[in-house]
């Protein structure tokens, strides 16, 4: 029986596909690095291939015989000193994956792409498919890299593997197994996002995403990109309701200009930050997204939004416990006595 390959399996959104797979009866083989720990799935049935995406005779090895192959390994991080590892993970990895399943003649690859790669839509827009790749002028590393990523895979398209693309959104949801894919609902409930900007984000859930994968590998064109997307939010709002669903006061919000004006110097200071420059740059964008595209062709459906809120902060408040931070913490009423002060160096400096 032909087998389907998964990179980035014992991830987040990848142990979700894993069970979305095995569930559809797929022949399954995960390809994992050394220490990867898949105790989460240890009530399914798969081959393990040991090995990473950056060792093409690994890969090699893992694609014998294999039909399908699930692409999601990569890197998200936005730390400052990640940013080569950013890119040779995400555009190297990818480049050697694509390229060693048209040597093994694989019949389909669906690639873990990111709504990154299409870029923010303009403030109090959304964005599709067909929007033209204009971020990169943001100077975000994971953004960037996604973007290069879809076109080592279309390059190969071209070539005539069959590839299909999905670009998820921000994912949340419950059962995070390494616990940092929820990091931005950690952070929150830990009071340690002090402060937030004027941007917003669209929210899907990981179960969702997980049945657009299989809906893009049965229904798909190769060559086309599907955005896997829920609801968009101002992080007003966002914020807000995880605050109603925890009962911790939200952060403040300060404005753009002068947080990335001090996020900047603390980070050539070489001193503590609340979030990496790319972060701040990131958060300040509109995110937002329609996903006609996918419901048309694939019938990709998300559920509610209430839901994935719920299940996501109370599956993230369970496994924190007595950590979870009600009320102000230090840093939060530190930023709430200056943001006057953020504001009227907005209005200094003009913007």
């Amino acid at each position: 029986m032909a087998k389907t390959l998964v990179t980035g399996g014992s991830g987040f959104l990848g142990s979700h596909l894993v069970r979305a797979l095995a569930a559809r009866g797929d022949d399954l083989r995960l390809l994992l690095r050394r220490g990867s720990s898949v105790d989460h799935l240890s009530d399914l049935e798969f081959e393990r291939a040991r090995g990473n995406v950056l060792d093409r005779s690994k890969v090699r090895a893992a694609m014998e015989g294999v039909e399908r192959v699930f692409h999601l390994a990569g890197t998200t991080s936005m730390r400052p000193q990640d940013r080569d590892r950013v890119f040779e993970l995400n555009i190297s990895g990818t480049r050697i994956v694509v390229e060693e399943a048209l040597a093994a003649e694989v019949g389909r690859v669906v690639h873990a792409s990111s709504v990154a790669a299409i870029g923010p839509a303009k403030p109090g827009g959304t964005a599709d498919e067909q929007q033209p790749f204009r971020a990169g002028e943001l100077g975000i590393a994971y953004v960037n890299s996604k973007h290069e990523a879809e076109v080592e895979a279309l390059r190969l398209a071209a070539h005539g593997l069959s590839v299909v693309i999905v670009n998820p959104s921000f994912v949340l949801g419950p059962d995070d197994p390494k616990g940092t894919s929820m990091g931005l609902v950690r952070r929150f409930l830990l009071g340690r996002i002090p402060a937030y900007v004027g941007g917003a984000l669209n929210i899907v859930d990981v179960r969702d995403v997980a049945q657009g994968f299989l809906l893009a590998d049965e229904m798909g064109e190769s060559g086309e990109r599907y955005i896997l997307s829920g609801r968009n939010f101002t992080l007003d709002r966002l914020f807000a309701d995880f605050a109603r669903i925890s009962g911790r006061e939200p952060p403040v919000k300060v404005p753009a200009a002068p947080m990335s004006l001090t996020v900047g110097v603390l980070a050539r200071a070489g001193l503590p930050m609340p979030a990496s420059p790319d972060e701040v740059r990131s958060a300040g964008q509109w995110w937002t997204y329609r996903n006609t595209k996918a419901r048309r062709e694939l019938g990709f459906e998300p559920r509610p939004h209430e839901e994935t809120l719920e299940d996501a902060v109370r599956w993230q408040m369970g496994e924190l416990g007595d950590r979870v931070r009600q009320g102000r913490t230090p840093q939060e009423a530190a930023i709430a006595a200056v943001s006057p002060l953020l504001r009227v160096g907005e209005r200094v400096l003009g913007l």
